[in-house]
């Protein structure tokens, strides 16, 4: 089974982590946060925007980064940053990986950033745009990295409540 390891660094606002917990349920992602949080794990606004997904996340907290480095002495680490120099498109990225995102005021710390050159990527935007939202951020580099590695144990196909697509007038 693939592993995608969701990292969010001090998070600030309840309703983009909760968007993203549901993004991790949907996917079968793993969730780290690292402290301080600029909520509870009890926020509504989190659990509203999570809505009844929470049972399905593998979800683990840090008092700050140097616990989660420690605790994850292995990884392999990709950083998201408008301050990055390659698209996140240009990267491979392998199973296990950990994919990074800092909180929304400020992003990842640049030290981070400059210490890492080779895994520090950007989701291409117009210039003069400072960010795209994060649970949005989030969600492109989810589903860059699962398409790279064909959809994983995902469900490939819907169905229609009233109708069978083996019977739609283009199938006639």
């Amino acid at each position: 089974m693939s592993v995608l390891n969701i990292v969010l660094v001090e998070p600030e606002i309840p309703p983009n982590t909760g968007n993203i917990a549901r993004t991790c349920a949907a996917t079968g992602a793993r969730l780290h946060i690292v402290k301080p949080m600029g909520f509870t794990p009890t926020d509504k606004h989190l659990k509203r925007a999570g809505l009844d997904y929470w049972h399905y996340l593998d979800i683990t907290y840090y008092e700050n980064l140097d616990d989660f480095f420690a605790r994850n002495k292995d990884g392999k680490f990709y950083y998201f940053s408008t301050k990055a120099p390659r698209s996140y498109t240009a990267i491979s990225y392998p199973d296990n990986c950990y994919i990074v995102f800092g909180k929304e005021t400020k992003g990842l710390p640049e030290w981070l950033l400059f210490e890492n050159p080779e895994t520090t990527v950007r989701i291409p935007m117009l210039t003069g745009i400072r960010s795209l939202n994060l649970s949005n951020s989030v969600a492109i580099a989810v589903y860059e990295i699962l398409r790279q590695w064909d959809y994983p144990e995902l469900q490939n196909f819907g169905r229609l409540r009233e109708y069978d697509w083996e019977n739609s007038p283009s199938q006639g």
